[in-house]
């Protein structure tokens, strides 16, 4: 059984990628993320994109230790990116882990924020996830959730994506809520911390966007 399916992007500030990582956890490599797998001596399973960002040389050194590598044409409608994570998903594991695509390009990080919007739609039986070493971000459909241990990443802040959340609230953070509305653009749930028992938010409309963080 895979636990865990971690898909390692090109982009800077990486986190959760080490050898010897836990058993039931399997790694994708995303384009020139493929070569960065290799290089820290972690095989991936899936290798995929259009390596436009890796030499012949460097493409053959990411296919010779890949269990399966998936080659496109550079004109496609997904990105490399969506690629890896629809292959992490047809693994059904019980999280997607997503790294390498913030601390670079803007456009890059929007583009898959969105894509793992979509796949969490999708595939609401698998939680997904966006790391890098200074936060997380992670999407929560209408209902109650009892939040996961944030560890290190202390502030937690919530924003709506989309369209309104409304009928929200807030238990066991330092700032509570009652019944509240999050309107796309406010800030108002900005930088929250989450308290020593158990935290819940539960919402009745909308698409919640949790980001955890930790101060650089």
């Amino acid at each position: 059984m895979i636990r865990e399916a971690v898909v390692v992007a090109g982009g800077p500030d990486v986190a959760g990628i080490r050898p010897g990582a836990e058993e039931g956890t399997v790694f994708i490599g995303a384009d020139r993320g493929a070569l960065r797998l290799v290089r820290l001596g972690i095989r991936p399973v899936l290798s995929v994109g259009d390596f436009d960002s890796v030499t012949e040389d460097e493409f053959k050194e990411i296919s010779a230790v890949s269990d399966r590598v998936v080659r496109v044409g550079e004109e496609k409608d997904e990105t490399d990116t969506e690629l890896a994570l629809a292959g992490a998903a047809c693994l059904e594991p019980g999280t997607v882990t997503l790294t390498g695509v913030t601390g670079g390009r803007l456009d890059h990080a929007q583009s898959a924020m969105h894509a793992v919007y979509r796949l969490q739609e999708r595939h609401p039986e698998i939680r997904f996830r966006i790391v890098d070493p200074n936060n997380e971000l992670y999407f929560l459909r209408p209902g109650r959730h009892v939040l996961r241990d944030g560890g290190e990443y202390r502030y937690i802040s919530f924003f709506s994506f989309g369209g309104p959340v409304k009928g929200m609230t807030l238990r066991g953070f330092r700032y509570e809520a009652d019944n509240a509305e999050i309107l796309p653009g406010t800030t108002l749930f900005t930088s929250n911390e989450a308290g020593v028992g158990e935290c819940t938010i539960s919402f009745e409309t909308g698409i919640c966007l949790v980001v955890r963080s930790i101060d650089a």
